[in-house]
Order: C-alpha cells, then sequence, then structure tokens
C-alpha cells in the first residue's frame, strides 16, 4: 500500500510508522514536500507519521481516528463495503430539505440510530437529509464545528462504517444525503496540520485565528488538501451534496477562487460518475455571484441558505428586534414580502446593523428560486440563542403552521431543522465536550460573558460541558402522539405533500411571484401560479381582499374557513393558513 503525506515544513526525513514498525520515507522527487512509502497494510491497522524525528502524528488524510483526532490514523478500505442501494436521481428544484445532528437526534446519538429512524423522514416526504459536521473532534459530544480530519468520521458515531451504512439506508428510501463540511476553520484542539505545512496564514485573520491558507505561499496544496477531502465525501460514502460553512470567511484573495476551483471539479465528478452532486453555501454576504454558474461570472455553487427570509420571518412572528434583527422589525411583513420575491432583503440597502450598505440584487429573470433555501429555524439560529430555545418556546401553534406555511409553499427550497415538523419542546442548546480542561474553561466563560453583555444572568446560561445540556437537546419523539404536536406534524406532512404534487409550488421563476400585505393587519397572502397562500400572524380575524373571481376553492386550512365570495374577502381566522385554488 502506497504512504504519502505532504510535510514540506520535514527538514531532513519523515517516518511512517505502520503496526508498530517503522518505515523510512523518501522525498517525491517530482513533487515538492511530498514523501512516500510503500508497506503492507490492511483495513484497520494503525499508523501515524514522525517528522524529523519528533512525535508520531496522525496522518493530514486520514480516512479514521478510532482513538480520537491525536490518537492513531486507521487504514480504511473503502471497496470492502457492499453497497446496496443505487442513489436516487434527485432535482435540488423539487427537494425538501431536513438538518440533522447525529448526537440528538437520537438517544443514542449515533448514525446507526439515526438511520433506524429515517423511514420516519421518508413518510414525512423529505427527499434529503441534511447532517451537521462529522469530521473527529475531542470527546464524545459537539455541534462538529471544530472538527479536525476533514477525511475521517467522528468515532463515537460509529465512523466510516456507520456513515455508509447511513447513507445506504437513505438510498433505499429514495432520500439523499447532504454533509456539512467546514473549511473555514479547524481545531483548534487535535488540530496538528501546522507541524507538516503552511495549511495556515496570519496573512489574514478570522474569529477563529489565522486563517485557512488558501491565497499564500503554499496555498495550491491546501486548495488540493480541502478538495480532496469534499470529493471523497462525494466518492467513497456516496453523499450527494455538501453543506459549505460560512463561505464568507473564507480569506482568499487569488483572481481564481477557492469556490469556483471546488464546484469545477464536483461537477467533474458528478460528470464522470453520472449522478448529480450539489453545493450549498452558508453566505452572509447576500451576493447573487455565490450561486451564478461559472460560465456567467459567478462562483458556480449549486445554492445558497438565505438568512434574510429567516430573519423576516423571525421578526414577524416574535416580533424580536435586537441585533440583526434590527433592520428587519421596523416593517417585518414588507421584509418578509421583498424576501419572497427580491430573494435578498439587504440588495444594496442600508443596514443599520452593520451601519453601511450591504448586498446586490438578485436578477430575477435569470435566476431560478432553487438556488436558494427558505427556513424558519436551523441549528445556528437556535443553538446560537442564549437558551437554545426553539420557536415553539414562544410561539402558538398557529403561528408555527404559519411559519411552515411559508417554508413549504414559498419559492425558495425549504429545509426544517430537527423536530421542528411537530413543534418539539425541546431546546437546542449549545454544548461541547472538550477534553482540553483550559479550552473547556475559555469555551465556558466565554459563552457566559457574551450573553452577560445582552442581560442574560450568568446562571442561566447553559454549561456547554454539562453532560446534562446535550441531554437536554435530544428530541422527546414521544411528543409527536400527543396535541398539539401531533396536529402540527399533520400539517408538515401535508404541506410537503402538496409541495411534492403541486407543480406551481416549485415553480423556479421568481418574477412569478405576487405579494400582498398589511403590516397593521399583521397578514400576507401570495400568488404562486393558480395557488393562493395566506397567513394571519395577527390575533384577530383578518379580512383580506384576494380580487377573487368567485370560483376559489379551499386546497387545505390550518382553521376551519370558506372561500371568499364574489366580493373577493378571505375571512382568515387568528393565527392560522390557507391555501386556496382559482385553477
Amino acid at each position: 500500500m502506497l504512504f504519502e503525506v505532504w510535510a514540506p515544513q520535514a527538514r531532513e526525513r519523515v517516518t511512517l510508522e505502520l503496526n508498530g514498525a517503522e518505515h523510512p520515507m523518501e522525498r517525491d522527487a517530482e513533487r515538492d514536500g511530498w514523501w512516500t512509502a510503500v508497506a503492507p497494510a490492511a483495513d484497520g491497522d494503525r499508523y501515524g507519521y514522525a517528522l524529523d524525528d519528533g512525535p508520531l502524528l496522525p496522518d493530514p488524510r486520514s480516512r479514521r481516528q478510532p482513538d480520537g483526532p491525536d490518537g492513531h490514523s486507521a487504514v480504511v478500505d473503502h471497496d470492502a463495503y457492499t453497497w446496496r442501494h443505487a442513489a436516487p436521481r434527485l432535482r435540488l428544484r423539487s427537494a425538501i430539505l431536513y438538518e440533522l445532528h447525529v448526537g440528538t437526534f437520537t438517544p443514542e446519538g449515533t448514525l446507526d440510530a439515526a438511520a433506524a429512524r429515517l423511514g420516519e423522514l421518508a413518510g414525512l416526504g423529505i427527499t434529503h437529509v441534511e447532517l451537521m459536521p462529522l469530521c473527529p473532534f475531542p470527546g464524545t459530544w459537539g455541534w462538529g464545528y471544530d472538527g479536525v480530519s476533514p477525511w475521517a468520521v467522528h468515532e463515537p458515531y460509529g465512523g466510516p462504517e456507520a456513515l455508509k451504512r447511513f447513507v445506504d439506508a437513505a438510498h433505499g428510501l429514495g432520500m439523499g444525503v447532504i454533509l456539512d463540511v467546514v473549511h473555514n476553520h479547524l481545531g483548534p484542539s487535535g488540530n496538528h496540520l501546522p507541524a507538516f505545512g503552511p495549511y495556515f496564514t496570519d496573512t489574514h485573520h478570522t474569529p477563529w485565528g489565522a486563517a485557512v491558507n488558501l491565497d499564500a505561499p503554499g496555498s495550491d496544496e491546501v486548495r488540493a488538501y480541502l478538495i480532496g477531502s469534499a470529493l471523497a465525501w462525494l466518492r467513497d460514502y456516496r453523499i450527494d451534496g455538501l453543506r459549505l460553512d460560512a463561505v464568507h470567511a473564507l480569506a482568499d484573495t487569488r483572481a481564481r477562487t477557492f469556490l469556483e476551483e471546488l464546484s469545477e471539479a464536483v461537477d467533474e465528478l458528478a460528470k464522470e460518475q453520472g449522478r448529480q452532486h450539489f453545493l450549498i453555501a452558508e453566505s452572509d454576504l447576500a451576493d447573487p455571484r455565490t450561486t451564478t454558474p461559472r460560465t456567467m461570472g459567478g462562483l458556480g455553487i449549486h445554492a445558497q441558505w438565505n438568512d434574510d427570509f429567516h430573519h423576516a420571518l423571525h421578526t414577524a412572528l416574535t416580533g424580536e428586534s435586537q441585533g440583526y434583527y434590527a433592520d428587519f422589525a421596523r416593517a417585518p411583513l414588507a421584509a418578509l414580502a421583498k424576501t419572497l420575491t427580491h430573494v435578498f432583503f439587504h440588495d444594496g440597502t442600508f443596514s443599520t446593523f452593520r451601519r453601511r450598505c450591504h448586498g446586490r440584487p438578485v436578477d430575477r429573470a435569470r435566476t431560478p428560486a432553487q438556488r436558494f433555501l427558505g427556513y424558519a429555524q436551523t441549528h445556528d439560529q437556535i443553538g446560537n440563542r442564549a437558551t437554545g430555545d426553539r420557536l415553539s418556546a414562544t410561539l402558538s401553534p398557529g403561528l408555527l403552521a404559519c411559519a411552515a406555511t411559508l417554508v413549504l409553499t414559498g419559492p425558495s427550497v425549504p429545509m426544517l431543522f430537527m423536530g421542528e415538523e411537530w413543534g418539539a419542546g425541546t431546546p437546542w442548546q449549545y454544548f461541547t465536550d472538550h477534553t482540553d480542561p483550559e479550552l473547556a474553561e475559555a469555551v465556558r466563560r466565554g459563552r457566559r460573558r457574551e450573553f452577560a453583555e445582552h442581560g442574560w444572568a450568568e446562571e442561566d446560561i447553559p454549561d456547554p460541558q454539562d453532560p446534562a445540556t446535550r441531554d437536554r437537546s435530544v428530541l422527546d419523539r414521544t411528543e409527536r402522539e400527543r396535541a398539539p404536536h401531533n396536529r402540527l406534524l399533520a400539517w408538515h406532512r401535508e404541506l410537503i405533500a402538496l409541495r411534492r404534487t403541486l407543480p406551481d409550488l416549485t415553480d423556479p421563476d421568481l418574477a412569478a411571484v405576487r405579494v400582498a400585505y398589511d403590516e397593521g393587519g399583521r397578514w400576507l397572502a401570495f400568488r404562486r401560479g393558480v395557488l393562493r397562500i395566506a397567513v394571519n400572524l395577527g390575533k384577530e380575524t383578518a379580512q383580506i381582499p384576494l380580487g377573487s373571481n368567485g370560483r376559489d376553492r379551499i386546497v387545505t386550512a390550518w382553521e376551519p374557513v370558506e372561500a371568499p365570495g364574489r366580493d373577493g374577502a378571505l375571512l382568515l381566522p387568528a393565527e392560522s393558513a390557507v391555501i386556496l385554488t382559482d385553477g
């Protein structure tokens, strides 16, 4: 077996230690900084690299870390797994995503336990499960955004074989799998990359310290490292797509950006395999060039999260106005209407939160709606609140039904956060399991200090290191059988079925969406083809002038409601939603 490692930091020698035996490595004559050795090895064999007689370090391209980020690497034979199911052919245009954290989706917190529950999601009508990051990190429980070894799977979740079983099970049920990957930072704990080469650079600084080296000397190899990792998920694990964390934090000044290189490599792999692979970016830039094809001068990412829609919807539902919600809270229904029709609320307009102009307009005539994801809740928007409270903690079932209606009938690709479909009562809090006591204490203090500045008492902030914080965040499936959760679940199931059967709800034409609203009356209505969707967020019945032709009929409604008469007025009960058709 060929072992190879990029280690330009090594001055004189690199040694492969395999199953306790040492094997000197040779410099690669054709690739600067690379070292190679050939040695017999089989699946599961442990190994590592020593640079200039230093300590044994895990392989930067390790496929498995059975003893955690600081332990030996292990050989993985990807060809040994026998796949049972072919990947389904699914289009992003008709997708319905479900964001899932393996460690809290079930009490067991493993990939196998999550796979056993995939039938529930298939029955709900979900087309793609989006897994939060799976790369190894210290301890057992965490969000996964401080992972290392971007080729490996967190061992407490089940390791590489369990991920293959999960993907295989999802494909067998006709669902795709998307994996959240983090390219903007690694670690800090268990991150041994700086010992090998210039994986990071002080040329740029990020919230996590030195930036990943995408444009300084040595960046060619770093880019290849990250792209190789991305392709490995798609090829070796048959993952269908990748969600790219915080691409706005990728410091990159090169003329041809890392994201362009990545999207081109993914498109080439898709063509080679005869499958559809896609990339979904998380971006704070409100810049449509992120998802514009490379042939049109864009980065070629296939879709992106749209936080502007979330923020507008959140303020309309809750009335909150702190932080970045301030820009949306002045006229939340107007903001919501704009994000339903023009995608970004900030499209070159002034942001009071940023104290500058922000964003760029979307060309609705040339930009299909499936390039954007719409959602009411995500791991970020719940877990980064002080107590990890979901919308269900403060909103009525009716308002939760309105939120679901706007997400699942709107023009963007809808995404739910796990448990949202039944209005889960469990919080989803920020939790860690750092094994470094100093790092654990720093995270604990930082979390408390951050929210104390916003008026929270320190004793009310959950301790990220306390196992109870993770335990509180585990879904309670017994809620699904009880009111009002069972009614919300049925509503989500019905809306998803409508989206999958009514072509107007997946029409990619953004310019065809028409919206009317009343800020004071707290109602909003919009048209999708022959369908009209209306929500009343107020506490009183709303009279909504639909301009009916007298032939409207109710498709479905959260509360009993009559179709409008020839006067065109719809009387919509408080905190409820309705879908009508005039076709």
